[in-house]
């Protein structure tokens, strides 16, 4: 019987378990090695708390792409929801635990023993995996505990790397007055509100902060710093545009693409719409742009261009912009554009030295500073113990910008030398330095089922005539409102 272990518990790795279950019509044993976050949920929807909701409406976020009403259908399930009218809960930004519990619930129909209606069967190993030793035609892996696990494939699917810290901030590792890691349970380092909290970042995950915050009845003053100083904009119901690419689109590069955006804004603009619909109307697209621009384009567009690209494209339910503009307006909360130069303690709390986008330095000095900057983006530098040995023996290297796995195009991992495994694959924003635009569910539910049908083929190895990584057009709804 084939044997499957997946790394990674959250969607990633559910979505491709349960996929792997229902589309196989043999036996398998897919193992589901899940650690640190809850079985089915991860970091994102493994938060139990209820401020924290989702970033896209529900109509939007079915797991299943050959279903993209099922999670509206599951909602309907729960005693909250089955009165409302179709058009009211599609439109919802509903509590990222219920978006959990509904993984959860994909994942449970399937955690069975193998019988006559089931086949294939997903058994969880609650572990951390720390090294995959690949053979000819095996891989073992080892988990941390001791136990481990002959596969016939391995596939990596861990989501976002872990939160790394400014280097800067090392000498602050246990002290009272810093959390180096925002999932963790810091309400219960809450300082005196006269004090105050700094939160370093200003994306989505200090929007997280900052709800938790208002739920916790803070009455202090929020200091957020970020070196761009933006936060996530609002979604929107924008106007029907006409598309923007060029009959001849095959090869555009970057100032091309560039030069169309701005001549497209400026039109939009005078029309007094909103910019963002540019950016919806190049969702179905992007991941095909990004794979053509050359190693220096995807550079530079990280550079100059990557925060405000992901400002307008990872957009917030507008009551919850509203709450940041309001708490922005009254003084609560002042959002700090500049280069944080050092961090160090001062007592119980810490002293943040910033030299200021407008010219000088400023010193924050608060009671706590939560790091928010978000996932490492160094794959290179990870601090994940099974890829920094994968790297090491070379069965794995980084992409050319350094942001994920090299991935072939049947989502097989690339060694040191360039070639594909036969044994070793990857999905999601292990795949971010590829495609870019592989973070959200509308591409990670298309990828999970496309790599369980590679994974159950014979030949996963040979080259595809193409590229199963890439969204297909029918996943992507233009998103003027979700």
């Amino acid at each position: 019987m084939q044997t499957v272990v997946i790394v990674g518990g959250g969607f990633s790795g559910t979505m491709a378990a349960v996929n792997l279950a229902r589309l196989s019509d043999g036996p398998i044993d897919i193992v589901l090695a899940n650690s640190r976050y809850p079985l089915g949920r991860g970091v994102a929807y493994g938060t139990p708390r209820g401020e924290h909701i989702l970033n896209v409406a529900a109509r939007n976020m079915s797991a299943v792409p050959d279903h993209p009403g099922h999670f509206v259908d599951w909602l309907r399930t729960r005693a909250e929801y089955s009165a409302l009218p179709d058009a009211q809960i599609g439109n919802m930004f509903v509590q990222r635990r219920v978006y959990g519990d509904y993984l959860r619930g994909l994942l449970q129909n399937y955690l069975s023993p193998i019988d006559d209606h089931h086949p294939a069967r997903i058994r969880v190993i609650e572990d951390e995996v720390v090294d995959v030793a690949v053979q000819e035609s095996e891989a073992v892996v080892a988990f941390h505990g001791g136990e481990t696990v002959s596969a016939d494939r391995v596939l990596l699917a861990t989501g976002n790397q872990p939160p790394a810290a400014p280097g800067i901030c090392a000498e602050l590792e246990g002290h009272p007055g810093w959390c180096a890691d925002p999932w963790d349970d810091w309400t219960t380092q809450l300082p005196d509100p006269e004090s105050g909290i700094a939160v370093l970042g200003t994306g989505l995950t200090m929007v997280d902060t900052f709800l938790t915050l208002m739920a916790a009845g803070w009455t202090g003053h929020i200091t957020a710093i970020s070196r761009n100083g933006l936060i996530p904009q609002a979604h929107f119901r924008g106007i029907d545009y006409p598309d923007i690419l060029p009959p001849d689109d095959q090869h555009v590069d970057l100032s091309e693409m560039v030069q169309l955006l701005e001549d497209h804004c400026e039109r939009i603009r005078s029309l007094g719409e909103n910019p963002g619909i540019l950016i919806d109307r190049l969702r179905p697209h992007t991941q095909r742009y990004w794979q053509h621009f050359t190693t220096e384009e995807r550079k530079q567009f990280l550079s100059k261009y990557a925060a405000r690209w992901n400002v307008i494209r990872h957009r917030i339910a507008q009551p919850v912009h509203q709450q940041l503009t309001e708490a922005i307006i009254a003084g609560n909360l002042t959002i700090l554009k500049g280069t944080i130069q050092n961090v160090e303690t001062a007592g119980s709390g810490v002293s943040i030295h910033v030299d200021t986008a407008a010219g000088g330095t400023r010193t924050v000095n608060v009671g706590l500073a939560i790091n928010c900057t978000g996932p490492n983006a160094g794959f290179s530098d990870t601090e994940v113990p099974l890829f920094r040995k994968l790297l090491e023996r070379g069965l794995i290297r980084a992409d050319d910008v350094d942001l994920g796995i090299d991935v072939a195009a049947n989502f097989a991992v690339v060694d040191a030398e360039g070639q594909p495994s036969s044994l070793l694959f990857a999905m999601g924003p292990l795949m971010k330095g590829t495609l870019w635009e592989t973070t959200a569910v509308p591409e990670l539910r298309g990828q999970a089922m496309r790599v369980a049908e590679m994974m159950l083929e014979d030949q996963v190895a040979a080259a595809p005539d193409h590229d199963y990584r890439l969204s297909v057009t029918e996943e992507h709804v233009i998103e003027y409102y979700i």
